[in-house]
């Protein structure tokens, strides 16, 4: 039996968070140019670097940046200045010359690690672990993990087919755009970051 209760507010969560709908134009941005199967591979393995990130901080996250004596806010910047390197080169077009693109899996970063599992996913995941007192809150933790990863690999897998409709312009323009928001993220979560270092200060 699931705690419905704990697993909607942790879904719904990670919902607003890692944004489904919103992944898809930074996907298709990604991952254009290279063939149908290759780009459905990528989308299943950006979902499970995503989730074992997730699963390992959800397990032991609270000592890991204990050990390394790394603060949540510093996490945070150092998630949001990576993604806006990679927010500039959508801008630029640099990710449209195949020399820079079609050897590197952006599968694992940034689609994986920080864009999917970024800091806002993993400290809400710290948190829920956390506070499931009973083995039924841990399993609807656990439970809401799962369902949101398998949301993010069916929206991934499915937007593939809009590639077929938009053609070449098209994915150039979901490029700029994917860029614009992808920048827009980066920025909002590096002033997160340093609100909370101001804050804790």
């Amino acid at each position: 039996m699931l705690d419905f209760a704990v697993f909607g507010s942790l879904f719904l969560t990670l919902f607003v968070i890692m944004d489904p709908p919103g992944i898809t134009p930074i996907f298709l941005a990604l991952t254009s140019g290279r063939p149908a199967k290759v780009q459905r591979r990528m989308a299943w393995q950006a979902v499970a670097v995503a989730f074992g990130v997730i699963a390992v901080f959800g397990l032991l996250g609270q000592q890991i940046l204990d050990y390394l004596h790394v603060s949540v806010p510093a996490l945070m910047i150092a998630g949001g200045l990576l993604l806006l390197l990679i927010a500039l080169d959508l801008l630029t077009g640099k990710t449209d010359e195949p020399t820079q693109t079609k050897d590197v899996n952006v599968a694992l970063v940034p689609l994986g690690m920080p864009l999917l599992a970024g800091p806002g996913a993993i400290v809400s995941v710290i948190l829920a672990v956390q506070h499931a007192g009973s083995a039924k809150a841990q399993v609807s933790v656990w439970a809401a993990i799962v369902a949101m990863h398998v949301v993010l690999w069916l929206t991934m897998r499915y937007s593939l087919l809009i590639i077929r409709v938009i053609k070449d312009g098209g994915v150039v323009l979901v490029t700029r755009l994917a860029g614009m928001m992808l920048s827009a993220i980066a920025v909002q979560q590096i002033i997160n970051g340093v609100t909370q270092v101001i804050r804790g200060s």
